[in-house]
């Protein structure tokens, strides 16, 4: 379910921002461009995600 709902808010957010960012600088808004954006950013969230140790880290004793 996880990687339903950040798939669902990525694909709209970074679709929301492309939009922005196009009407702010005069261009045109392109939906495949940003679906293409949007996968590519997501599947670097996946693996980054994935990357990142999840395991408590080690207290370290300071004398």
């Amino acid at each position: 379910m996880r990687f339903f709902w950040t798939f669902f808010w990525g694909f709209l957010l970074i679709h929301m921002a492309s939009y922005v960012v196009n009407s702010m600088t005069g261009g045109h808004y392109d939906f495949m461009a940003a679906t293409i954006l949007s996968v590519v950013a997501i599947v670097v969230i996946f693996i980054i995600a994935e990357v990142i140790p999840n395991e408590p880290v080690a207290k370290h004793d300071h004398h």
